[in-house]
């Protein structure tokens, strides 16, 4: 458990303190777990490897009230987590969810004279402006974004746990039995499901319906979103739910930047194609750690 500003958040650990730390930050609705596989190849490679049950979710403190996940909040903990493993400068690999509050970093500490992060890793999740831009303008982007209006709604834990949560384990038809398990135990611990949602909840970023504009509410600029740390992105390109519109003019906002698609990989590329996921992270922070 590892204190940030007061909320206890739950960090699972693989390879010895001292060595370069690798921060790993999980999406909807996974969890640590979902890192299990990058953090034994790279535990075995020198890296001290942390991935945190983000706060709401599994064994992390789970606080009430959807202004709770704002954006700041999730920022912190995710500096808090470094701070209390690695005083140098670290990697930080995150997706969906967790790639949100990755981009929100690496943006603010472009801004300071000196980053704390060496390496961004993306994978399938969308830089902040242009996912802004996409569910503004993109009519393909905004249907495939439907479902964040469901997970807005008061009755969506109802409707996620229903049958043994059957809506959400649809979207894991890939994986084995043991890890649906462990995936429904995460998701049933209490208060769990309400504190993934509240991020979707707390976000300005959503499509829009017919009584609300959503994400065009707002007026975002470029330069207010850049970010200045190398950065991979990995994407896969049968992600449903984030369209390839999202890469279109990433590099306005990343000065320093590399994408790698895999045509043939969804929305769950870590799962999918681990040894491409792990391969391309290894020759991208190499020349950073050595």
């Amino acid at each position: 458990m590892v204190d940030a500003d007061g909320l206890r958040l739950h960090c699972a650990v693989a390879g010895d303190a001292g060595r370069p730390l690798m921060l790993f930050l999980h999406g909807f609705p996974e969890f640590w777990a979902a890192w299990r596989t990058p953090m034994a190849y790279f535990a075995a490679r020198g890296w001290l490897c942390v991935a945190p049950d983000l706060r709401g979710y599994n064994l992390s403190d789970k606080p009430e009230g959807v202004d709770a996940y704002k954006a700041k909040h999730l920022v912190s903990d995710v500096l808090a987590v470094a701070a209390h493993y690695s005083k140098s400068k670290f990697v930080l690999v995150a997706h969906d969810w967790g790639g949100a509050m990755a981009w929100a970093v690496a943006i603010g500490e472009s801004q300071r004279p000196q980053s704390r992060i060496s390496r961004l890793v993306m994978i399938n999740a969308p830089h902040p402006y242009l996912f802004w831009r996409e569910l503004s303008n993109n009519p393909a982007q905004q249907k495939a974004s439907e479902y964040m209006n469901v997970f807005r709604l008061p009755k969506a834990e109802r409707v996620l746990s229903e049958n043994s949560y059957a809506r959400l384990l649809a979207a894991f038809t890939h994986l084995d039995q043991a890890w649906r398990a462990e995936l429904v135990a995460a998701w049933s611990q209490p208060g769990a499901l309400t504190g993934g949602l509240n991020y979707y909840r707390a976000s300005p970023l959503y499509p829009p319906t017919v009584d609300d504009p959503g994400a065009k509410k707002l007026q975002f600029k470029p330069e207010d979103f850049m970010v200045r740390v190398p950065t991979l992105v990995l994407w896969g390109e049968r992600d449903t739910a984030l369209l390839t519109g999202c890469l279109d003019g990433l590099a306005q906002c990343v000065r320093d930047l590399k994408v790698v698609r895999s045509p043939d990989a969804s929305h769950w590329i870590v799962h999918e194609k681990p040894d491409l996921v792990c391969s391309e992270i290894e020759k991208f922070v190499r020349e950073a750690h050595g």
